[in-house]
């Protein structure tokens, strides 16, 4: 190859280069930024775009559309000294790429930790249940606390989640065995007051029961007393009626007696001499 050749070609390959150097397609959903001579010059657009060829230097690539960062799980303690295990996921966008990536050295690292700083104060300020219960309120709070910081960086935060909350394993067993104890609580109660209605109940049974065997009692006297008044009072002073009376009630007790299967025992008059002696009296008159 001649000498000419070779400069021909040199001039080839460094107008080349200078052309790739100076024409800079930028894709969709990227900002490039742009610096001159090692200082801050431009932010490059999607699209085709020119700059200086050895002067202008692309630094940065830089995505404008939305990042999600997960935010590690990490222990919070509520106001009444509970720990709880909780984790979150940021979702940002880099509005304004130069100050994002001249602004701070790793957003990424810095938003995590701002975010965890973020929510150690505002569930320290809650109850245990209250931050259990009340994500919406601590997703609130946590977005307008970050959102003014991060705004100096470039960044706007769209939205922040809490992806999960819950006990420490400490504090998920002393809650189950808190649980656990005011089910056997209640289930006492539940078994006390069953026992003390079926006493109650027990006690008014008996009670009524008593009532009515007094007044039963009551009504059976007075109805003996009625019948005693009557049988005085139609007697009066004549004693055969009454003698009559029970001797065949004492005879229809004696039959009784002697038709019964399991009689095995006589029944004498306690005064059997006397009676006989006043039978063989009337069968002598």
């Amino acid at each position: 190859m001649t000498p000419g050749a070779i400069i021909l070609l040199a001039i080839l390959v460094f107008v080349g280069v200078t052309i790739f150097k100076g024409v800079r397609l930028v894709p969709q959903g990227y900002s490039w930024i742009v610096q001159r001579l090692g200082k801050y010059h431009q932010t490059l657009k999607p699209g085709l775009n020119f700059v200086i060829p050895y002067i202008d230097e692309v630094a940065y690539k830089v995505t404008t559309k939305d990042i999600v960062l997960d935010i590690p799980s990490q222990e919070v303690i509520t106001r009444d000294n509970a720990v709880l295990l909780m984790n979150a996921v940021a979702y940002i966008n880099l509005t304004t790429p130069e100050k994002a990536v001249y602004g701070i050295e790793n957003y990424s690292w810095a938003i995590q930790n701002l975010v965890q700083t973020a929510l150690r104060s505002i569930v320290g300020e809650m109850d245990l249940d209250d931050a259990l219960s009340s994500r919406d309120h601590i997703k609130a709070k946590l977005k307008a606390a970050i959102s003014d910081d991060i705004s100096d960086w470039g960044i706007t935060l769209k939205t922040v989640e809490i992806q999960d909350i819950k006990p420490s394993h400490t504090m998920q067993a002393a809650m189950e065995e808190q649980a656990a104890a005011e089910r056997q609580r209640r289930a006492t109660v539940t078994k006390a007051d069953g026992e003390k209605q079926a006493a109650i109940l027990e006690a008014d049974g008996r009670l009524e029961a008593s009532r009515r065997d007094a007044e039963a009692q009551v009504v059976l006297a007075e109805s003996s007393q009625r019948a005693i008044e009557m049988v005085t009072s139609a007697v009066g002073d004549k004693e055969i009626p009454v003698a009559y009376l029970l001797g065949e009630q004492y005879v229809k007790a004696m039959h009784d007696m002697a038709k019964s299967n399991n009689a095995k025992t006589v029944v004498l008059p306690a005064d059997i001499l006397n009676t006989i002696r006043g039978i063989m009296g009337r069968g002598g008159h």
